[in-house]
């Protein structure tokens, strides 16, 4: 069987995987604190018929060799967490993190997640939970008749209470932040789940720690740029295309072989 059909293969294979990838990117285009990922290639081992500096004489080398790579592989998907653009909503449990940091969620197992999305509600009880239902930790329970609520970039989280015209402070919101963002792992519903390779989460008041800043009545976007993505796609396709011609010459190659036995 002719070699290059193998190595071609790898490459189909792996461009296949890239516009996953890419078609995935602009899926999320539109979903608050999305953070787009890129597939990471690296070539497969190699066939040394010569080796680089191998004796051809007393006192001579080979100065290159004979190496036959076989193919390509996606080694992994790399999450970019670039800083997506904020959009101003009005909304007073809209918060953004301008800056570095993930927001906490205590899971239905106990687990704790981590998200970008900070597009929060109330429930039942009056606490404050992501869109899944998930409660936000540290906890924060808003006190009955609340008129307003404010939340300082620091993360103070004050309110205005029906009867009584002087705020009052009623907790403090804190961002986890990690050594690895990257080694986190991708839990969807806009979460993430702490590693190994992400390193501890390390807790501390927004802007403190290297964090980023609160801003209330505001909600970061997606940070796919939907015109690269495309520019990606094509690029990909271009790519896919010039491995499927590598297969038909390869086959037409051996049919020539073949006929001519």
């Amino acid at each position: 069987m002719h070699g290059a059909l193998f190595v071609a293969k790898t490459g189909l294979s792996a461009q296949d995987t890239s516009l996953k990838v890419i078609s995935n990117n602009l899926a999320n285009v539109s979903t608050v604190g999305f953070k787009k990922d890129r597939a990471v290639f690296e070539d497969l081992m190699y066939q040394i018929q010569r080796q680089p500096g191998a004796q051809t004489a007393e006192e001579s080398q080979l100065p290159s060799g004979l190496q036959l790579g076989s193919g390509v592989r996606v080694a992994g998907t790399q999450k970019l967490f670039q800083e997506g653009e904020l959009q101003t909503t009005g909304e007073s449990f809209d918060i953004s993190i301008q800056g570095r940091g993930f927001w906490q969620v205590t899971l239905p197992n106990g687990d704790t997640g981590y998200t970008r999305h900070g597009q929060f509600q109330l429930n039942a009880d009056s606490e404050i939970v992501n869109s899944e239902g998930y409660l936000l930790d540290p906890g924060l329970t808003l006190p009955t008749g609340v008129q307003s609520m404010t939340v300082s970039n620091d993360g103070i989280v004050s309110v205005v209470v029906q009867g009584d015209v002087n705020p009052q402070q009623i907790g403090q919101l804190q961002l986890a932040d990690f050594a690895n963002p990257q080694g986190l792992q991708s839990y969807g519903q806009n979460l993430y789940l702490e590693t190994a390779a992400s390193g501890n989460a390390v807790l501390s008041n927004p802007g403190e720690g290297g964090t980023g800043q609160l801003r209330q009545g505001m909600l970061e976007g997606s940070n796919v740029n939907a015109v690269e993505e495309l520019v990606n796609m094509i690029t990909t396709q271009r790519a896919y295309e010039m491995n499927s011609k590598v297969i038909s010459t390869a086959d037409q190659m051996l049919s020539y072989v073949t006929q001519n036995l």
